[in-house]
């Protein structure tokens, strides 16, 4: 369901006002660069047309959100809070400490969300916006207070446990021998290394695009 969400353009919402009182609460650490938040958004009351979505989001199995252009993780379906197919937005209660909040609020400009504080959201491994999150709203806009809210078409996404991954395949038919044991053994360490390489490649090539941002980041201050 995300990964159509993403392709298509188009996200669900459901019909209807709905107020939640939310309670944020922090981290921060500082760099050279910018200032890295974490924030955890816990909500003290539920909305019909999440539980929906998240109902639908157990059905096709969890989504990990991610930058999409240096492909850092930044949220995951677990954290699903709604969405805004007017904006284009999907809306997380929690991040990762990959996303940079601003520290200046501004008052946005577009007719819809007069009136309303913001911060923006952007990727600390590209730099790249990536939304926004919401500090003062007008009453009509309540729901999306402290929400992390992201723009569809600058994030990817990626489903657990999608069609592309495989199981070794195994011959029903076939008895079970000492010989045959060892071969289905062999096949799934072969499997296992290859996916544990590839997860190394992956988290090392993320950390040397972090590395060259913010040497790109201070020399042009």
């Amino acid at each position: 369901m995300f990964e159509d969400i993403l392709k298509s353009g188009k996200i669900y919402t459901g019909a209807g006002d709905f107020y939640i009182s939310f309670e944020m609460a922090g981290k921060m650490k500082a760099a050279d660069d910018c200032s890295y938040k974490t924030y955890s958004v816990c909500e003290s009351a539920a909305d019909s047309s999440s539980s929906r979505v998240e109902e639908d989001a157990e059905s096709d199995g969890p989504a990990v959100f991610m930058c999409g252009k240096c492909k850092l993780p930044i949220g995951d379906s677990l954290s699903w809070a709604g969405s805004d197919d007017e904006q284009n937005q999907i809306m997380l209660k929690r991040i990762t400490d990959n996303v940079v909040t601003d520290k200046e609020p501004f008052v946005s400009g577009t007719r819809k969300e007069l009136g309303c504080l913001v911060v923006n959201l952007t990727c600390c491994g590209c730099c790249s916006e990536l939304g926004i999150m919401y500090i003062s709203t007008p009453k009509k806009l309540d729901y999306k207070r402290s929400l992390f809210c992201f723009n569809v078409e600058n994030i990817e996404s990626y489903v657990v446990g999608s069609p592309g991954q495989r199981v070794p395949e195994l011959d029903k038919d076939k008895p079970v021998t000492l010989e045959y044991q060892d071969s289905v053994e062999q096949q799934m360490t072969e499997k296992s290394s290859s996916s544990l390489i590839k997860s190394l490649a992956v988290i090392i090539g993320q950390r040397l695009l972090e590395i060259e941002n913010n040497l790109q980041c201070n020399s042009g201050k």
